[in-house]
């Protein structure tokens, strides 16, 4: 597996170690790994956010009032009983 060294500030050095002294991690390699991996995550979760609001402000302005948006909206729950 590749390797990449890190230099960091040891205030920063000891929150690491003492989640890895917590147990949830096996090493600071372990964390540093989860802590990237879950930023991963979160990008692909934001990108896919970012594309729902692009969608939605490309769709243009619904020309009805509030009023009437939500008189359809309760209008189609209360059919349902």
């Amino acid at each position: 597996m590749p390797q990449l060294n890190l230099s960091l500030p040891t205030a920063l050095k000891t929150w690491v170690d003492d989640r890895v002294a917590e147990g949830r991690f096996s090493s600071a390699s372990d964390y540093v790994r989860d802590l990237i991996r879950r930023e991963e995550q979160r990008a692909g979760e934001i990108a896919a956010l970012q594309s729902e609001l692009d969608t939605g402000s490309a769709s243009g302005v619904d020309p009805r009032e509030p009023a009437q948006i939500y008189a359809i909206v309760r209008a189609k729950y209360a059919d349902r009983g």
